[in-house]
């Protein structure tokens, strides 16, 4: 239940054209508390809760439990949220042997782009495509839920 994860700005969307999945995701946060953030998403026709710890210092390893919860749940969920539903469009892309998430943000949020990685081990090895831009897994600004509170609009 450990999230090894690492995030980049993403500097043209030349990377979609490869995508072999993409996801319409609507998400608000129940709690935005540091020490741990509970999410609510629905993403296309499905619905999720999940609880994620505090990031280690890197930003790259935190705890992760998600569950999938039922449609009308997470809609009825998603009306209790604290204020700013995060609005994306991600798309999957697969580089070598990782999928790399790509989150192209509306509302809110538009104009950001932000593609990630979940890794099995943080110091992992992995095709960099030419469309990934600066790291930014340490830099809180980009994690959903500051950005549900602070919208990259507002920076």
């Amino acid at each position: 239940m450990q999230e090894i994860e690492r995030k980049f700005l993403v500097t043209s969307l030349a990377g979609i054209s490869e995508a072999y999945a993409e996801a319409k995701i609507a998400q608000g946060y129940l709690n935005r508390n540091p020490e741990r953030t509970v999410r609510v998403r629905i993403k296309n026709d499905k619905g999720y809760l999940t609880i994620k710890g505090k990031s280690d210092a890197t930003g790259t390893t935190r705890f992760e439990w998600e569950k999938e919860i039922q449609l009308h749940e997470a809609e009825a969920l998603l009306l209790l949220c604290e204020k700013g539903v995060i609005e994306k469009t991600r798309y999957a892309i697969q580089k070598g042997t990782h999928v790399f998430e790509l989150d192209v943000f509306e509302g809110a949020n538009k104009g950001l782009v932000v593609a990630e990685i979940e890794l099995t081990t943080a110091d992992e090895n992995f095709e960099k495509p030419s469309w990934l831009g600066e790291e930014v897994t340490h830099d809180e600004r980009y994690y959903n839920a500051y950005l549900s509170e602070k919208p990259f609009t507002e920076w």
